[in-house]
């Protein structure tokens, strides 16, 4: 679970210099910073299923 979690983060970093450059007026970054955050919605989506797995089989261990 952690390394999905390192991705995003890591993701997240890179992401900041293109959102910086977006904001100063390079539409080229948004390109790239939309491109980012799709894929940061498929880790994020990616992390809680795997959370909701573990959680399911803590329950069941019950």
């Amino acid at each position: 679970m952690s390394k999905i979690f390192d991705e995003i983060k890591q993701k997240v970093a890179e992401l900041e210099a293109d959102v910086k450059k977006f904001d100063d007026g390079n539409n080229a970054a948004g390109g790239r910073v939309r491109k980012a955050m799709q894929d940061l919605k498929k880790l994020a989506q990616d992390l809680r299923q795997e959370v909701l797995t573990v959680k399911e089989a803590r329950t069941a261990k019950k």
